[in-house]
């Protein structure tokens, strides 16, 4: 919380996106019971999760266990995740006629279980480990809606963007006043700061996000800036850093498709900056791992401000040791 104030630390706190995921016995033991939606709905078994992983890796704050994209269900989409496929939208938006169907959320109730999730989470640390909340990012949640499942070209929504713009910021702003909803409905459960993740908006380029997202994205990161520190994660293209600046965020997540000092540089020394180990580096060696962290501590060059993590989630498969390595690695620059 003092590195998202960019006050002095010992050291820079470090936390890992994914950092409870199926590369951990813990967390297999546990899927092996249950789907990965009926886990994200289960309160208690979320907290378990999380709060085994912060226990395993020695993490400094504990991201609640959950998914983006269970918001969408009670706005009318049909939400599955498959083995082997991922998320899937049975009945994906793809024109202005299917916005009739796409609610925007007054009343997040339907959520609750993501509320008991961050209370059950809260009650098993110990009280000098903040809990992070997080929802997706508009862009995100409508890449997902109008595709029907993750892209590698995002042409439906670029498609939409384009050519019927009226329907796509209608279908922005009901996106972004539901967020704010569920991020506020976080914090009065007990989140000591949000994460917003934009993790596909990197398919744009500066002109477009300009125009069709940094309205919407700073709607929410204004709305909600006042209950907490606030980390905005843009991913995937380093052209768009100073604009998600502008958009927002007390911190500015960054991914490793960029030097971190030359990031920091471009979103400017009056924010926090969080990243950005490539993930790929823990299927290294250890020895790999730790130059590699060393490389991006010596970029923040003790900058107060900076909280260690990867550039994107934790990989499958990656090994549990280098993953140790990582964190050990950090602590060890205090």
């Amino acid at each position: 919380m003092r590195a998202c104030r960019r006050e002095p630390v010992p050291r820079p706190p470090v936390w890992l996106m994914r950092q409870a995921g199926r590369y951990l016995p813990e967390y297999q033991a546990v899927r092996s019971r249950v789907s990965f939606l009926e886990l994200c709905k289960s309160p208690e078994l979320s907290a378990e999760v999380m709060l085994a992983t912060v226990d395993r890796l020695g993490v400094d704050a504990a991201i609640i266990f959950s998914d983006l994209l269970p918001i969408l269900e009670p706005m009318g989409l049909e939400l599955e995740f498959t083995e082997g496929t991922g998320p899937v939208i049975h009945n994906p938006l793809r024109g202005p006629d299917d916005l009739a169907r796409f609610l925007e959320l007054e009343d997040v109730s339907p959520l609750d279980f993501v509320y008991e999730t961050v209370r059950a989470t809260r009650a098993g640390l110990s009280a000098d480990l903040p809990v992070i909340g997080f929802a997706g990012a508009p862009f995100t949640l409508a890449g997902y809606a109008i595709e029907g499942g993750g892209s590698r070209t995002w042409l439906h929504t670029k498609r939409m963007m384009l050519t019927e713009p009226a329907a796509w910021h209608e279908l922005m702003g009901r996106l972004a006043r539901t967020v704010i909803r569920y991020l506020l409905a976080q914090f009065d459960a007990g989140a000591n700061a949000v994460q917003v993740f934009d993790s596909w908006v990197g398919c744009l380029g500066p002109e477009h996000y300009r125009e069709f997202v940094l309205p919407h994205s700073r709607t929410v990161l204004e709305a909600v800036a006042a209950r907490g520190p606030v980390i905005h994660f843009a991913a995937g293209n380093p052209a768009l850093l100073p604009l998600a600046a502008a958009a927002g965020g007390s911190v500015l997540g960054i991914d490793w498709r960029i030097d971190l000092d030359e990031a920091w540089r471009q979103v400017g020394y009056d924010r926090a900056v969080q990243g950005n180990l490539d993930p790929a580096v823990l299927h290294t060696t250890p020895d790999v791992v730790r130059q590699q962290t060393e490389k991006v501590l010596a970029q923040a060059a003790g900058r107060p401000g900076h909280i260690m993590n990867l550039g994107h989630g934790i990989l499958p498969q990656t090994p549990v040791e280098n993953v140790l390595e990582l964190i050990a690695t950090v602590k060890a620059a205090g």
